[in-house]
């Protein structure tokens, strides 16, 4: 787990440009199979699912430097949660003898065989931000403390709500275990306070113009919402432009989930509850770290699987927030 001394120590990725364009790298390029070349070099490929997002545009920039700090080349590409897409990256990243790739998967099923025609390739797969349904493939799995940092946000939420009234959930991508285990962790919590009624619930996608015209939709539905709960702060906001359209936002609760910097802002302005912070700068450059020492040194993870904790943004340490998903508390 990290906790929020690493957060400290985040690059600070806001000015980085995501490009899909590689820059070289210094050293002997090593060959891709089992590791252990005993020299960084040669081509990383980066996943990520939509620059569009923040979150993502950050996974990717931080992977990149990290890449390119250690003496790699490095480029980014997106699958925008097409698994057809995530493929054909996929088969480019082999064509071009990476000698390593960094994935976020585009579906928790779907996106298994990629990972393992990468292998088959000799090409060693570390996956970030989501897992996939099956162990063993990729080097590595790292994601943020799902559980947890529903868990905080959902306490937070049922404080500021008093206990009661009627809510809404925005839930993200069916195709993302992130989603479900976020709603999950939401329930356990709301659950225990039985003054807090769900009047709906609707998939969103993560995506703010989904959360906008979803929130549309169940305002009509319900006109005594009070509070939503949202799976990531891009449907929150989306919700928050619904409501203000409406003139509903006074008065209604909204919390959200990564730490984006237009969740901060809305944080500071009074408009959103509170975000829990994602440590995704974190786990993106600890992915590039731990395929370099795969690459030199042939030595795997000892735990495939490994969680990263989540920390709760409010408007009392909003201003800690020095850079994109970069908390110096």
């Amino acid at each position: 787990m990290v906790g929020k001394k690493a957060l400290a120590a985040l690059v600070a990725a806001g000015a980085l440009i995501l490009g899909l364009t590689a820059c070289s790298g210094s050293s002997t390029p090593a060959t891709p199979g089992d590791g252990g070349g005993g020299e960084a070099g040669g081509l990383i490929t980066i996943i990520v699912n939509d620059p569009a997002n923040p979150y993502w545009k950050t996974e990717g920039d931080v992977a990149k430097a990290t890449a390119e700090d250690l003496g790699y080349e490095a480029t980014v590409g997106a699958h925008k949660g097409d698994t057809n897409t995530e493929n054909t990256l996929i088969d480019t990243a082999i064509s071009n003898k990476s000698v390593a790739i960094i994935l976020d998967p585009a579906n928790a099923d779907g996106s298994i065989a990629a990972v393992k025609k990468a292998n088959a390739a000799g090409i060693p797969v570390f996956l970030v931000n989501a897992e996939i349904n099956e162990s063993g493939l990729a080097k590595a799995q790292l994601v943020s403390n799902n559980a947890q940092g529903a868990a905080i946000g959902a306490q937070e939420w049922v404080k500021l709500m008093g206990e009661k009234g009627d809510y809404v959930e925005l839930f993200g991508a069916p195709s993302d275990n992130n989603a479900q285990t976020r709603s999950n962790g939401y329930t356990t919590v709301i659950s225990q306070y039985p003054d807090l009624v769900q009047v709906g619930k609707e998939v969103a996608d993560w995506d703010r113009t989904k959360g906008h015209d979803k929130m549309q939709s169940l305002m009509q539905a319900n006109a005594t919402i009070n509070g939503v709960i949202s799976g990531n702060d891009e449907m929150a906001l989306g919700a928050i432009a619904a409501l203000k359209e409406a003139g509903r936002l006074e008065g209604v609760l909204v919390g959200g989930f990564d730490g984006s910097p237009d969740a901060v802002a809305a944080i500071q302005s009074g408009e959103l509850a509170y975000t829990v912070l994602q440590p995704v700068a974190v786990f993106s450059k600890e992915a590039v770290e731990l395929a370099d020492e795969f690459i030199r040194t042939g030595k795997a993870p000892e735990n495939e699987k490994q969680a990263f904790d989540c920390v709760l943004i409010t408007k009392d340490n909003a201003d800690q927030m020095t850079a994109p998903f970069t908390f110096s508390g």
